[in-house]
């Protein structure tokens, strides 16, 4: 054993009832890993890498194999909360081409959405879009994207981490629907913050009529002379866009410097994800928050797949999951328990939370005893002067008013920190149920019952 680091700690926990899952959930998925991690020609760079360099990204992730920027500000000059200070007050733009975009496209394109989306593919109107989930035969969350509906026949699926365009050509692969199936050459960035439609009005001009676009509203623009989509959305809560560029890999530059030029003069920031603003706004990051063995259900998505929590189902003769779902919904309303863990949000001590959480931190009952869960995503809530996460518990049956599942608001708990957020070296920090989302978004909040 080192004496540096005692690696016994990265043996995982296993008093957390996982029972109902194959693979319980890793609770000490990352940790302290001291090697240098071997970068191959497998992970690849993004049209954007080399601006995000310039702009003084110091650190990165991988995601969908692609490097991922998750830092413009270092520690000693305040950090991701420097950033965040950004977001919420002036304007920001992220690297996101990480989201590769799986366009679906052809005479089937709507059938073949439609079958491999839990909501009504037939309600979303060309040139809008839609958060959505993808589910897997037991009901399983494989992919959270945002579906862009570009034309009659046209999709994109702008992927969260993990390879749904390899999973959407395997469904078709006996060509039973009419359509092709591939990732294209468009990488989006997102503007994100309270001066992001004054900052695209600036640079797109009199394309599009920004005042009168919905949320999700889509628009063929240019920007920096070059070809985009535009949709009023974005991972943060604030208000804000996202620019999908074609053909990236030749124009990246031209887009990106138009925006940082009409940027200037509102005081826009290159930054990475906001992960604390997302935090506080209740959006799920896949594979951290669930993965495709949490159901819709218990991670809060249970309105994605009925219009209310009470057995008015989507009204779609099938889609991938279905029965599964149903069946789970059907046992929910009936008292049951078909699964052992749920998402809730959580107020909780110790000391402010303003980095990445490198492990999911265990979570024990109110008089202790050993782990009954793990928290998910964690942060500080600089206007609540106090730590916020997401996190399983064990699941107690509580339903909201639509009939959906939920943690007992006032339920307590104890969250083991890390040292160095501790108040106490070795003695976990209160906790306390709360409801989601912790901060309200700009737009109205996504958790909703579905109407197309």
């Amino acid at each position: 054993m080192s004496k540096e680091f005692d690696y016994t700690k990265l043996k995982h926990v296993t008093s957390v009832d996982q029972s109902d899952r194959e693979v319980p959930y890793n609770l000490r998925q990352s940790g302290p890993t001291k090697v240098e991690m071997l970068i191959s020609t497998r992970v690849r760079k993004s049209p954007y890498w080399h601006l995000s360099m310039q702009a003084g990204c110091w650190r990165a992730t991988v995601y969908n194999r692609i490097y991922h920027p998750r830092g413009y500000v270092k520690p000693e000059d305040g950090g991701a909360m420097v950033e965040y200070d950004a977001i919420v007050n002036h304007v920001t733009m992220w690297n996101v081409a990480v989201e590769r975009q799986i366009r679906v496209k052809g005479p089937d394109a709507e059938k073949f959405t439609n079958y491999v989306i839990t909501r009504d593919a037939t309600k979303i109107s060309p040139m809008r879009a839609r958060y959505v989930i993808l589910c897997n035969s037991y009901g399983g969350v494989l992919n959270d994207p945002i579906l862009l509906r570009i034309s009659k026949n046209e999709f994109w699926f702008s992927l969260s981490d993990s390879d749904i365009g390899m999973y959407l050509q395997g469904v078709n692969a006996d060509g039973r629907f009419n359509c092709t199936i591939e990732e294209i050459d468009a990488c989006p960035v997102q503007i994100q913050g309270p001066k992001s439609k004054a900052l695209m009005k600036d640079l797109l001009g009199d394309q599009v009529d920004l005042d009168n676009m919905p949320f999700y509203g889509l628009a063929e623009v240019k920007v920096g002379g070059r070809s985009c989509v535009i949709s009023q959305s974005g991972f943060s809560g604030e208000a804000g866009y996202e620019i999908y560029l074609r053909n990236a890999t030749l124009y990246a530059d031209d887009m990106w410097n138009a925006v940082l030029e009409a940027g200037k003069k509102h005081n826009l920031m290159v930054i990475a994800p906001a992960h604390h603003r997302r935090i506080q706004a209740g959006i799920l990051s896949w594979g951290q928050d669930m993965d495709m063995q949490h159901n819709p259900y218990q991670c809060n998505l249970g309105y994605q797949v009925s219009l209310s929590g009470k057995g008015e189902w989507n009204k779609k003769s099938d889609y991938v999951g279905k029965a599964a779902l149903e069946k789970m919904g059907k046992e929910l309303r009936e008292g049951k328990k078909p699964y052992k863990l749920q998402l809730v949000g959580l107020e909780l001590g110790g000391k402010p939370i303003e980095d990445y959480a490198p492990d999911f931190w265990l979570i024990s009952n109110e008089n202790g005893g050993d782990p009954v869960g793990f928290v998910t995503s964690p942060w500080f809530h600089p206007e609540k002067k106090t730590n916020i996460a997401m996190g399983y518990v064990p699941f107690d049956g509580t339903l909201n008013a639509n009939g959906f599942p939920k943690g007992k608001v006032g339920s307590k708990y104890k969250v083991h920190l890390p040292e160095k957020y501790s108040d106490k070296a070795g003695q976990p920090v209160d906790a306390v149920v709360v409801d989601i989302p912790f901060k309200e978004s700009f737009n109205a909040n996504t958790r909703e019952v579905v109407k197309g």
